[in-house]
């Protein structure tokens, strides 16, 4: 039985969104996130001052060789297409959970690469809130600005349910919606309908009633969440 204090409430949630509540008890709040929109806007606060603290992380360079071990780890072939050889080993790369970890922290480092690199395109893991090593779908920005959202699982959603998408550049604007998904398929928007994209900016899916979001924010349960990095590729 989920409490009524304010307090209590807003700590259990935090402990939702960090992952550390029990199955049971962690599809009791998300149930309740789901029709509460006070649960939902404070999911959303957690969420928000979660990825913050990760910001202040000190801004750490990877080392030249960092690249070339992830590809040996993840058992990457070297192709003409550097992206295309990465985007075709997911399924490797999806069962490397240490490997992964790493690509997840430096996604949350804002990263000094070098100005006079030929290629510059963006990648975000979204996962569940919380869950390590779970990634749902992948988001690839290439260098003209083209968005590509692409499935890694099949999930079942409601008839009466929409999943939206949505991103975040500036706290003090909001988030702003890039339409619906239809899960399992796959999204492509144009650099217009995306807009400027920078390093550390944040997507998510969430559960929304059918034909999206009511508000011009997210109302329901975040299904997955995760930040950009930039990747930039010879």
């Amino acid at each position: 039985m989920i409490s009524t204090d304010p307090a209590e409430r807003r700590a259990l949630i935090g402990e939702y969104v960090l992952g550390l509540l029990e199955p049971d008890q962690a599809r009791e709040v998300a149930e309740l996130i789901e029709r509460d929109p006070q649960a939902a806007a404070m999911a959303l606060e957690w969420e928000q001052h979660l990825l913050e603290l990760s910001d202040r992380l000190e801004p750490c360079a990877p080392s030249p060789g960092l690249w070339p071990r992830l590809q040996q780890s993840l058992n990457l072939q070297q192709q003409a297409n550097a992206w295309q050889a990465w985007w075709s080993s997911l399924t490797a790369w999806r069962l490397t959970s240490a490997a992964l970890a790493v690509l997840l922290i430096i996604a949350l480092l804002p990263l000094p690469w070098s100005q006079d690199t030929p290629a510059t395109t963006y990648t975000a893991v979204l996962q569940p809130p919380g869950e390590a090593a779970a990634p749902g779908w992948v988001v690839h920005i290439d260098s003209d600005g083209g968005l590509l959202l692409e499935p890694l699982r099949q999930d079942q959603v409601a008839t009466n349910r929409s999943v939206q998408f949505w991103t975040l550049i500036d706290p003090a604007e909001g988030p702003r919606s890039l339409g619906l998904v239809e899960p399992g398929k796959r999204l492509a928007l144009s650099p217009r309908q995306i807009g400027a994209v920078q390093a550390g900016q944040l997507f998510e899916l969430t559960l929304e009633p059918a034909g999206g979001s009511p508000l011009d924010r997210p109302t329901g349960e975040v299904l997955y969440i995760g930040r950009a990095v930039m990747a930039v590729l010879d």
